[in-house]
């Protein structure tokens, strides 16, 4: 069964923005929880991009999306947001969110995850 589902994916040329969604499927998420973003292009590892401590909302970025990329929430539909701009080709990738309960960039930190949602970025 699927916790968290993801949205939002599609095809952008180069400089363009897409906002992703991630809901959870059912139930609230809990203040002490960390929703994150991660992503995966094909023939690499999963690479974290951002997160959000759910309660207080303090965000943690990775150097690529620093500038680029927004984390951002909705606790009434219990959604978290990824709004990307200035999108480059090597954003390409599946994009997941993930539930933890640290900021950590690792994904083995992060123990339930959407089924991901493909961005692919032309140049």
């Amino acid at each position: 069964q699927v916790e968290y589902v993801e949205s939002g994916g599609g095809l952008v040329q180069a400089g363009g923005s897409l906002r992703l969604s991630c809901t959870k499927a059912s139930g609230r998420i809990f203040s002490s929880s960390v929703m994150a973003w991660f992503r995966q292009a094909p023939g690499k590892e999963r690479e974290f991009v951002a997160a959000m401590r759910w309660g207080v909302g303090n965000t943690y970025y990775s150097n690529s999306a620093k500038g680029r990329f927004t984390i951002s929430k909705e606790s009434a539909t219990n959604t978290v947001f990824l709004q990307m701009d200035n999108l480059k080709p090597e954003d390409t990738a599946v994009y997941y969110c993930a539930k933890g309960t640290s900021p950590d960039q690792s994904a083995r930190e992060y123990n339930s995850w959407g089924q991901g949602t493909q961005v692919t970025v032309s140049s």
